[in-house]
């Protein structure tokens, strides 16, 4: 049975009092127009985006058939989300927190949503890095209904179709993978789809980009991984990587098919309903597809890789603000990486056209201050022949070095910083080099998860006599060093994408340009205040990230209108308090 809910007085599109300003970013800068009608009794119960459970009102169980389908009791959500935090504190085993969210976003959007934006520091690793990489492997065993899309090589010549299984129609940003190489632990496969599941969480969350605009895609060209060829509950197709032509024919395809089914409107990172371009946000695919992919449709969609941009803006936004600790301008310093995949690679691109922006030098001169060590060693001229194309940039003049333990001790970096993938690189002998030479070494341990970070927070402080600017891709506890205690910050992409998604929405911006980055990393750095330095912390803490996430949304828009890349006019005139407008809210909404 269907009961509509209308009221001109108090709702716009009907069902909901006009009080929480809501998406008014995404729908042609109104608050959107919610469904004329939807589905009473245990329909309405078991739709997670418009169920309240427990916290119907009296009156609203008697207009949507609801009464004697719920307990009597009437609960607030405050109090719901209250029992659902004392319920997710009593699991030992961070994998059933996470299972027990996902069963929350499954049975109840809005109260998930709450307890993400009021809980963030707590939540964060349990949706996100480092439960999400356990809940990848384990994809398989826990699955119970679908969270997104998947495409498959079965499913070549039909895209398009599948593209309009997914109920929702007005969508801005998609969150893609290939599921080819997840955060560390290599290639996954299908499993791959907890990655754009937990980051479009994030969108909404920290961003405030409406969930039903999002939606997570998993490309399933099969796997390399044996053991999940060999796993009788694998959930993807058993058979080997597709590569060369025949990969390349099903992501042209898939591309294309966004395009045609949403309109020039989706971020493939982020889109509105009025410029009629999508965002694609490319996601743990390997190095070899990564830059093809992102440099091929840069140019015509609305593209974005957070592994490439994304950490290379949230990296940059972290040494800037440890400069103010460590003193000297960006130029002043000199950087070693280990790592040269797309992390490292697009981290020490930003870095170089940050450098040449300051210094009004070109960047093939900035580049010079940057070196990088891959599993052969340090990168120099001599190996330029043998390099892959996204390397070469980094192939400077000096003798070969194999171990990175003797690149610190010739190259002498103010920075080093691990991407690499690799745990526990990162030894007692390398970070006290870098200490011998360094006042206040900085260092940052990125690799994800936290078994692959290069070194711990205790490590980093001890082994540098609590001098290390330190952070890391995963979170770490305080650390107690001679006395005084040490907040390690995490450098966390999860400060950029979702400020970003928002700015670009906002604003309507039809391409992401390096630019727009550099914005995100400044207005990021500028969140960091005295209070946090003091604590060594060289990035914000994160229940300020909605806060922070507006910043950031209008450093990006601004730059999409400097560039005249930005398609909703006029500018506002208060891009942060607009950013904050825009902004989804998870409180419940009153039913008639």
């Amino acid at each position: 049975m269907e009961s509509t809910m209308v009221d001109p007085k108090t709702s716009v599109g009907g069902g909901v009092q006009d009080v929480y300003g809501e998406d008014r970013a995404t729908e042609d800068q109104l608050v959107t127009p919610w469904t004329l009608s939807i589905a009473s009794g245990c329909t309405l119960l078991r739709d997670p985006h418009h169920n309240k459970g427990l916290a119907f009102s009296e009156k609203e169980r008697d207009a949507h058939y609801l009464r004697g389908l719920l307990p009597p009791a009437v609960l607030t959500q405050e109090l719901q989300e209250k029992k659902v935090m004392q319920s997710l504190r009593k699991y030992e085993v961070p994998l059933q927190r996470y299972m027990a969210m996902m069963d929350l976003q499954e049975r109840n959007e809005r109260l998930f949503y709450k307890l993400l934006i009021d809980n963030v520091e707590e939540l964060l690793p349990v949706v996100y890095t480092p439960t999400v990489g356990e809940a990848c492997q384990k994809y398989g065993t826990i699955f119970r209904r679908p969270q997104g899309l998947y495409i498959s090589l079965k499913e070549k010549g039909k895209i398009l179709e599948v593209l309009k299984n997914w109920p929702e129609k007005d969508i801005q940003v998609i969150v893609v993978t290939d599921g080819e190489r997840i955060l560390g632990l290599g290639d996954l496969g299908c499993q791959g789809m907890g990655i754009p599941v937990g980051k479009l969480a994030l969108y909404t969350a920290l961003g405030g980009l409406r969930p039903s605009a999002c939606l997570p895609i998993t490309i399933d060209v099969g796997t390399n991984n044996q053991k999940l060829l060999d796993n009788e509950f694998y959930i993807g197709l058993k058979q080997k990587r597709a590569t060369g032509q025949e990969y390349a024919d099903l992501l042209h395809e898939f591309m294309s098919a966004v395009k045609q089914n949403y309109g020039e409107k989706v971020l493939v990172q982020s889109s509105d309903g009025l410029s009629f371009f999508d965002h694609v946000q490319f996601e743990d695919f390997a190095n070899h597809n990564a830059f093809e992919l992102l440099s091929r449709y840069s140019k015509s969609h609305l593209v974005f890789n957070d592994d490439i941009q994304g950490t290379a803006s949230v990296v940059l936004s972290g040494v800037v603000a440890a400069l103010k600790l460590v003193g000297g301008t960006l130029p002043d310093h000199k950087f070693l990486f280990l790592g040269a995949g797309e992390a490292g690679t697009g981290i020490a691109e930003l870095i170089a056209l940050e450098i040449s922006k300051q210094t009004q030098s070109p960047v093939e001169e900035t580049r010079k201050k940057i070196w990088l060590v891959d599993s052969k060693g340090l990168i120099v001229s001599s190996r330029k022949e043998s390099l892959q194309h996204f390397k070469k940039p980094w192939a400077h003049e000096h003798e070969p070095v194999k171990e990175l333990i003797d690149a610190v001790k010739a190259i002498k970096p103010t920075v080093l910083i691990g991407s690499s993938g690799v745990g526990q690189t990162f030894t007692k002998e390398v970070v006290e080099a870098m200490a011998s030479f360094n006042e206040k070494p900085i260092i940052l341990a990125l690799s994800n998860p936290t078994s692959q970070s290069e070194c711990t927070a205790e490590q980093a402080y001890t082994w540098s006599e609590g001098r290390a600017i330190f952070a890391s891709g995963s979170p770490f506890d305080p650390v107690e060093y001679d006395g005084k205690v040490f907040s390690p910050g995490q450098a966390n992409n999860a400060y950029i994408f979702p400020g970003l998604g928002l700015g670009l929405v906002m604003s309507g911006a039809i391409r992401v340009h390096d630019d727009m980055l550099l914005a995100a990393s400044e207005a990021l750095a500028d969140q960091v205040s005295q209070e946090h330095f003091d604590k060594g912390l060289i990035y914000p803490p994160f229940t300020n990230i909605r806060k922070i996430s507006a910043h950031i949304a209008a450093n990006v828009a601004a730059k999409a209108y400097e560039l005249g890349v930005a398609t909703r006019l006029p500018r506002p005139e208060n891009l942060v308090k607009y950013a904050e407008s825009c902004m989804y809210s998870p409180i419940y909404r009153n039913y008639r």
